[in-house]
């Protein structure tokens, strides 16, 4: 039986057409119906099968509907059409600070983001020494998140998001945030997340990457799968129609 099972999966916006410049052009448009907006579909009609221990890689120009589709699989986003059956625990990491409060310090953040992953307070002061080492931030752990740069952030929620080994991983990004020497020691987890049998979801511009890491892909164009499959014969297939 698979893991994830994403089945029929479409997604509409409204786009607003003449969006209102304030709050009582907004109401003067309201009252006399003059309020127009069209469908955009950003998934069309997403199906696929995941196994365990898959390393699915997402591939597809901006706006392709990539992060959508892994917004939708972790339950931040509701489809408008299809259903998502997963059978394990998900843990995503998609929006830098996303659950974090910028006032409060990393320490403190530590045991906010962790119990929104649902870690027990008992199991996040076991772990707490272990996450600050891997985070390398040092004496910055008791400073205010607002002082943090997009790298520190990188740190901190991947730190705190990889302490357990997750049934089902969901990255954008996230490994090309931070320096060099970071982004490898977060790789370098990632692959031992992923040889344990974690099934991970991955988003990235770099092909590079998801060949190293993925041994499936899905490729996305304009909300709708261009072609699923094996990771090199995809990423051959996504670079030949880049040159085309």
């Amino acid at each position: 039986m698979p893991i994830v099972s994403v089945k029929n999966i479409s997604l509409k916006f409204k786009m607003e057409q003449n969006r209102a410049n304030s709050l009582k052009e907004f109401c003067v448009r309201w009252l006399k119906r003059d309020l127009k907006s069209e469908d955009f579909w950003a998934l069309t009609d997403v199906s696929f099968d995941v196994e365990k221990g898959d390393v699915i890689g997402i591939i597809g120009h901006n706006g392709a509907g990539k992060s959508t589709l892994l917004k939708v699989i972790s339950g931040i986003m509701k489809p408008t059409k299809g259903t998502i059956e997963a059978y394990g625990n998900i843990v995503p990491m998609l929006e830098l600070g996303s659950g974090f409060d910028m006032e409060l310090s990393g320490r403190e953040n530590i045991y906010l983001n962790g119990a929104i992953l649902g870690y027990s307070e008992e199991f996040l002061n076991e772990k707490y020494d272990e996450i600050v080492t891997f985070s390398e931030l040092g004496n910055f752990i008791e400073a205010p998140l607002r002082t943090y740069s997009s790298g520190m952030l990188a740190r901190l929620a991947f730190s705190v998001a990889c302490i357990v080994e997750p049934e089902i991983l969901i990255v954008d990004e996230i490994l090309s945030v931070g320096d060099a020497d970071f982004q490898e020691k977060s790789r370098a987890r990632m692959m031992d997340l992923m040889t344990g049998g974690t099934t991970v979801f991955f988003v990235s511009h770099s092909l590079k990457q998801i060949r190293e890491m993925c041994n499936k892909v899905v490729w996305l164009e304009h909300g709708k799968i261009q072609a699923i499959g094996k990771t090199e014969e995809i990423c051959n297939m996504y670079e030949g129609a880049k040159h085309e």
